[in-house]
């Protein structure tokens, strides 16, 4: 190869170190005491650090059983385990610690993670994508005389404390008679119902009795305006939401269908309401096919997250929504619907979106990672949370990193007294060795752990075996009378055998770490791999290409070489 390709490929990987480890501009969320947060941007080197070195979250997670027993609990916690690792893979924490502890508790610890609301929500979020249409039968309103004698039953003091809904300035105040079902109601929540009873003819109608029901269903519940939508003010939703919880009010629910609340709050007239909508038992489809998700936004509908499902659930996607042209979907997630239910204007495939409105960007990226991710075969609570130091302890680290610069002190001296001008080139090479190992670690997002610090100082060592190899040969030649031109070249030429096979078997000793550990183990092998494959490239081509240009120096002349 010409100097002038061997200088330029060079300078290309300087370069191109460069810029890999420059640092670059996060933005972090900083806690304060009173739970608040602060979006700080600052300037960080793309090197990551482990839990050993930096410290973190510590975060276990235990199986909730709260709302039911949960059959064959360790197969279970294994299947979730795996979901937690995928969450944290795609969350962005390099080298975590994921693991089981016991039958009925999964640790996790995230280095450099602070922000313990979001990790919590990431890690514990069941993430049951739902996509269930709207009633559109008023099967709710019927039923309503026999959930409110059950509500009676159930709670009777409870029952007795709830009060009718308030009256809206300027409007009529809503009663038992006229807060379902009367053209009131419309005015009440603004809503036009100019169009109502031509709906209402095309609809099934409405039990007289259903409405005169004399209760807190009765009394708590307004139509929204569309199929299947029912309004409770923030004041009542404590109450309701106790009593659809109870199995008594779950049984007397009209058969196939079930209820949900949405995840968002609506302002309606000066009030603010909370939606419950009345869905088919039977989900059109499910997030089981789901296959990629990702966050977006949009100057009209906000805040999304765009899915696309696999090739079976876009068939049959595309069937049960073709059968319900014109009906409303309600997007469910974790039971809770989110966003307004849309019109199925036509039949839809492979591609879909969640409407978050006013979240921000951030909280639909969570949203994506998790749907990626799949959603946990069990629930999971938060059994302990808390912030963690370094696991090393200060002292432990700042020993680490002088017996790591020591190590490099004594290399550079040895190689500077024993080999002298050729040592000198061998510093050189060693200098380059070190940026195109630290690039090498920035561009596969490494962490720097100690034990990964020992393989990268070990890989130094390997680099300057390298160059005592071929300079022991180059030796050999010049006692044999060689020029020096051609001890150089039968150096290198000799010594590449041995350097290439030591290399090799030590790689290879490496990937079985790195395939078979975990964690630290895995991080003193990435190190150790990139930190070879570096050496071979400095100890091998650039210092050729040194001894290159200074014989081309020297011009041909008489030489000796100090080596």
């Amino acid at each position: 190869m010409k100097l002038s390709y061997r200088l330029g490929l060079i300078v290309a990987l300087i370069v191109a170190s460069a810029f890999a480890l420059w640092p670059r501009t996060v933005t972090t969320r900083q806690a304060h005491a009173d739970g608040t947060f602060t979006v700080v941007e600052k300037k960080e080197l793309p090197l990551k650090q482990g839990l050993d070195l930096q410290g973190g979250m510590h975060v276990a997670l235990e199986v909730d059983e709260s709302k039911g027993a949960v059959a064959n609990k360790s197969d279970a916690l294994d299947r979730a385990l795996k979901v937690v690792r995928t969450r944290v893979d795609q969350f962005g924490v390099a080298e975590p610690v994921i693991q089981r502890v016991g039958n009925d508790r999964i640790i996790v610890e995230l280095p450099g993670i602070d922000d313990q609301d979001r990790a919590r929500e990431i890690l514990q979020k069941s993430a049951y994508l739902e996509m269930q249409i709207t009633d559109k039968t008023n099967a709710l309103e019927r039923a309503l005389p026999r959930l409110d004698a059950v509500a009676k039953q159930i709670a009777p003091t409870l029952v007795a404390s709830a009060k009718a809904p308030a009256a809206v300035p300027g409007q009529p105040p809503a009663t038992a008679d006229n807060a379902l079902g009367s053209s009131a109601l419309g005015g009440l929540l603004g809503i036009d119902t100019t169009n109502k009873k031509k709906a209402a003819a095309d609809s099934t109608k409405v039990d007289s009795a259903a409405i005169k029901s004399d209760g807190p269903f009765a009394r708590a519940l307004r139509r929204g305006d569309m199929p299947g939508e029912y309004l409770v003010s923030t004041a009542d939703y404590p109450l309701i939401d106790a009593l659809i919880q109870r199995p008594e009010i779950q049984t007397a629910l009209p058969p196939r269908k079930v209820l949900r609340w949405s995840s968002d709050s609506l302002p309606q007239g000066g009030e603010t309401f909370r939606a419950l909508y009345v869905l088919d038992a039977d989900p059109i489809i499910t997030g089981e096919y789901i296959t990629g998700a990702k966050p977006a936004q949009d100057p009209i509908e906000g805040t999304l997250v765009q899915f696309t499902l696999s090739n079976e659930g876009g068939r049959r996607f595309q069937k049960e929504t073709g059968r319900h042209i014109k009906d409303y979907m309600a997007i469910v997630l974790d039971q809770r619907v989110t966003g307004r239910p849309p019109v199925i204007q036509s039949a839809i495939s492979t591609r879909g979106q969640i409407t978050m409105g006013r979240r921000d960007l951030q909280a639909a990226q969570d949203l994506a990672l998790v749907l990626r991710a799949g959603a946990l075969p069990v629930p999971l609570k938060v059994a302990e949370i808390r912030q963690i130091g370094s696991t090393l302890g200060a002292d432990s680290i700042r020993k680490g990193q002088l017996a790591g610069a020591l190590a490099i002190v004594l290399v550079v001296g040895i190689m500077l007294v024993y080999y002298r001008f050729s040592g000198f080139l061998a510093i050189v090479g060693l200098t380059l060795y070190v940026l195109y190992t630290l690039a090498i670690l920035a561009g596969f997002n490494a962490v720097l752990t100690l034990p990964g610090l020992a393989g990268f100082v070990l890989s130094i060592g390997i680099a300057v075996d390298a160059n005592v190899l071929i300079f022991e040969r180059i030796r050999e030649e010049l006692d044999r009378g060689k020029t020096v031109r051609t001890a150089i070249d039968e150096g290198f030429r000799h010594a590449m055998p041995a350097i290439i096979d030591s290399n090799v078997s030590t790689i290879l000793t490496a990937a079985v770490l790195y395939q078979y550990g975990s964690g630290p183990v895995r991080g003193f092998a990435v190190t150790l791999i990139a930190g070879i494959a570096a050496s071979m490239f400095t100890g091998i081509f650039v210092v050729r290409t040194l001894y290159i240009i200074w014989l081309q120096r020297r011009q041909g002349a008489a030489q000796t070489l100090s080596i």
